[in-house]
């Protein structure tokens, strides 16, 4: 635990040097100053937990007038910075005004050794909490605001894996670890991406979004890391790349389960080293980034597979935030639909029924497209079964379950976090099916 720094402003060194080595036998830590100016100056450049300040800095005075000035300029400065008034002169009518302007104390010189010391372990220990319950209050204002802010990306908290899944992303969202989104095509990673960012301390910096899915893989480095011209026919101009874009901010990057590769060494070193060169040139550059990636593949199938650098995954899997589909958090259905209609119509209770009865493969942007599509199309305001044109989803691959081993099974539990039903519908067969074949494979006892 560091510690707690003493500011020492006196202009009589020997009086600073014998407050010094008294108060490091509390184990703290002091910095004196003989001048007004010194010590103001020390306030701006140190971090200050409690100050001990002379009343008097001209032999030919005893007004307390630079003392007391010093005093209002130290609290102009810093409010809540404990200060404790010693003088040679005792002047009751300068001690009751300033300790009602804020001083904590008033000692007169010769000071008794352990009353200064009781006073200042008092007073750093007040210090604290106050600290302390300043930050529970931040915290709990904060938590509402992240609530709004939940409500502007179209996100509602009505399911408790959403519940769960926000709060971990809102402790994370503060520091500088990648973080990987992870969940079907649709389900709202870019928005949770957004809700990462908005309460990151680089939520002033460059937020740059790519997806590296859409990008053709000749052109991927020269958009991640830029290019010069002349490196390719056709780059007739220098041109930097997302990462030089987003250089003290954050980089998003959508889809990262295509990325190729000969991508996938380079990301790695610019995560590892911050430094990487433009395509066409040997120059070295280097950012500072914070990566935040997403992907509805399944990136430890692929590592197996060899499609997937384990040591990029690892390094960019620091935090894994999986969001679930729409389909298994329905408590979101008929919030989000309202949420999208934003009061242009109404839903019929058949329409309310067929929403909650529809398995939504698409996710939010399929309920989002289906509520814009009805809102549009819907003749009295009121939108029926009939608006919203609901497909049925084409039927899933089904598989046989004498087909199934011991270690697919094992590995599809793995990959979806020992969920039965979620290792069913990637399985293709029925969560009963399951069980029935984990049961004939001595899987369940």
């Amino acid at each position: 635990m560091a510690m707690d720094r003493i500011l020492i402003i006196d202009d009589n060194p020997a009086i600073g040097e014998a407050l010094s080595l008294l108060l490091e036998l509390d184990g703290h830590s002091t910095l004196c100053c003989t001048t007004p100016e010194a010590a103001l100056e020390a306030l701006e450049q140190e971090e200050i937990a409690l100050a001990i300040q002379d009343m008097n800095f001209s032999a030919d005075t005893t007004s307390g007038e630079e003392g007391r000035a010093l005093f209002h300029a130290l609290r102009s400065k810093q409010p809540d910075l404990p200060v404790i008034l010693l003088t040679a002169w005792t002047d009751l009518e300068t001690a009751v005004e300033l300790v009602k302007a804020g001083a904590s104390d008033y000692l007169g010189k010769p000071w008794d050794d352990q009353k200064l010391r009781l006073t200042i372990q008092n007073l750093l220990e007040l210090s604290r909490l106050r600290r302390q319950e300043r930050a529970r209050q931040y915290q709990q204002a904060s938590q509402k605001h992240q609530l709004a802010r939940f409500n502007l990306c179209g996100l509602q908290l009505h399911s408790a894996a959403m519940v769960s899944l926000l709060e971990t992303a809102t402790r994370v969202a503060p520091s500088d670890l990648p973080v990987l989104i992870t969940g079907p095509n649709g389900a709202g990673k870019e928005r949770i991406a957004d809700i990462l960012h908005a309460n990151s301390s680089l939520r002033h910096q460059p937020f740059i979004k790519v997806n590296v899915g859409a990008l053709p893989p000749d052109l991927m480095e020269a958009e991640l890391f830029g290019v010069e011209a002349g490196a390719f026919t056709g780059a007739t101009k220098s041109r930097m790349g997302r990462f030089e874009a987003a250089d003290g901010g954050t980089l998003f990057l959508d889809e990262l389960g295509n990325l190729p590769l000969s991508g996938q060494i380079k990301l790695l070193r610019v995560l590892q080293t911050g430094e990487f060169e433009r395509l066409g040139s040997h120059q070295t550059r280097k950012v500072s980034v914070r990566v935040i990636s997403a992907t509805n593949a399944d990136l430890p199938l692929a590592i197996q597979q060899g499609q997937f650098r384990e040591d990029l995954y690892y390094r960019l899997n620091v935090v894994q935030l999986a969001l679930p589909p729409l389909s298994e958090r329905p408590e979101e259905i008929l919030p989000l639909a309202e949420h999208f209609l934003d009061g242009k119509a109404t839903l019929t209770e058949e329409a309310r029924r067929a929403l909650l009865a529809h398995p939504w493969p698409g996710n939010v942007r399929e309920l989002e497209n289906a509520i814009a599509r009805a809102a549009l199309l819907c003749q009295s305001g009121q939108i029926s079964p009939d608006d919203l044109a609901l497909q049925a989803p084409p039927p899933a691959p089904t598989r046989t379950p004498s087909e199934l081993d011991a270690e697919t099974i094992t590995q599809t539990l793995a990959r979806h976090g020992g969920v039965i039903a979620r290792a069913a519908r990637a399985l293709g067969i029925s969560r009963q099916q399951l069980y029935r074949r984990m049961e004939k494979l001595e899987m369940v006892r």
